[in-house]
């Protein structure tokens, strides 16, 4: 069926304008960034099929150039608007908390820390840093590991600190597995880093383990 076919209200366009962006799937998400589909297929049915194809959203936002182009209906237009999209998502999001802004919403900071840390191929260790109203000072990554964890050095973590004159933290990793449970290594790094951080009078708030679009919370688990 021709998307002008469709009844005016389930149309992805005239969806979104109604509802929000929140009320579209996956699929009419797609849709819209796919504008038009191919011959015997509207932008619907080649997204539904791109789904199906790459298995998930974010394993087709994150195919490289030469996967991306193999697609029907994809090639280097698409592939450039489709990265210019995500890295403007990724910036509008580290402008949210690096405006100046204290830190009020939850979803914002893990909204945040997951477009940053999520599908790498390696385990990143990153801190957010802040100031004594909850402000974004900065983000740094700060260690790097292989898909079997990160070395992490309580030292640095307390020198950086010091020379960004934070006053509190907010910790994250990735888990290149995309399995976000917190291991007991990462229970026993985020004592180790509050024990050295409580030193200089610096409050640890969170630590978040971000997985495969979703993250996990060591404060909300009662483990901090």
């Amino acid at each position: 069926m021709k998307i002008t076919d469709m009844p005016k209200d389930e149309r992805p366009r005239e969806k979104l304008l109604e509802r929000g962006a929140t009320a579209l799937t996956n699929v009419e998400l797609l849709a819209i960034f796919l504008r038009i589909g191919i011959k015997g297929k509207s932008a619907l049915d080649l997204a539904r099929d791109l789904l199906d194809e790459f298995g998930d959203l974010r394993t087709l936002l994150g195919a490289d150039h030469k996967l991306f182009c193999k697609a029907k209906g994809l090639g280097d237009a698409k592939y450039v608007q489709l990265k210019a999209s995500v890295e403007l998502s990724r910036r509008y999001l580290r402008e949210c908390l690096e405006r100046g802004n204290a830190l009020t919403n939850p979803d914002d900071t893990r909204n945040f820390l997951m477009s940053e840390l999520s599908g790498r191929d390696y385990e990143v260790f990153a801190c957010l840093f802040l100031d004594n109203k909850h402000r974004v000072i900065r983000f740094e990554e700060l260690f790097y590991g292989t898909i079997d964890g990160a070395s992490v050095y309580p030292r640095e973590v307390v020198k950086r600190t010091l020379q960004h004159n934070a006053a509190a933290l907010i910790l994250a990793h990735n888990h290149p597995s995309g399995v976000a449970e917190p291991s007991q290594a990462d229970v026993s790094i985020t004592k180790r880093l509050k024990e050295a951080l409580n030193l200089i009078d610096v409050r640890v708030l969170d630590h978040f383990v971000i997985g495969d679009g979703y993250s996990v919370s060591l404060a909300e688990k009662g483990l901090i």
